[in-house]
């Protein structure tokens, strides 16, 4: 199940892959909730906004593993494929949770 929080208010304006999209009016201040609300956490292409969403994962100390080129040299784990980044968030998630 793919779930989008959304900054703005609009529902529609969900990526077509999200099936329950949530729409919060809160723009880039939602980026804390995605990091807050989640056990391990994919970074996938995107700009300033995924970057800020990757440092409230550092400070926060939740698990995360890069999938992209785009994305600055982090201090974190890149996967190869889509398969080893669902397998290493997996991993972690239950690693966090005991």
């Amino acid at each position: 199940l793919t779930v989008g929080i959304l900054p703005g208010e609009d529902p529609g304006a969900a990526n077509p892959g999200i099936a329950v999209a949530i729409p919060t009016g809160l723009g880039e201040a939602r980026n804390a909730l995605v990091v807050n609300g989640s056990d391990a956490v994919i970074a996938v292409a995107g700009g300033w906004g995924t970057l800020s969403e990757a440092a409230f994962c550092l400070k926060k100390g939740v698990p995360l593993i890069r999938l992209a080129s785009e994305l600055p040299e982090l201090p974190v784990p890149a996967a190869d494929s889509p398969e080893d980044a669902v397998d290493w968030a997996v991993d972690q998630a239950k690693r966090r949770r005991g």
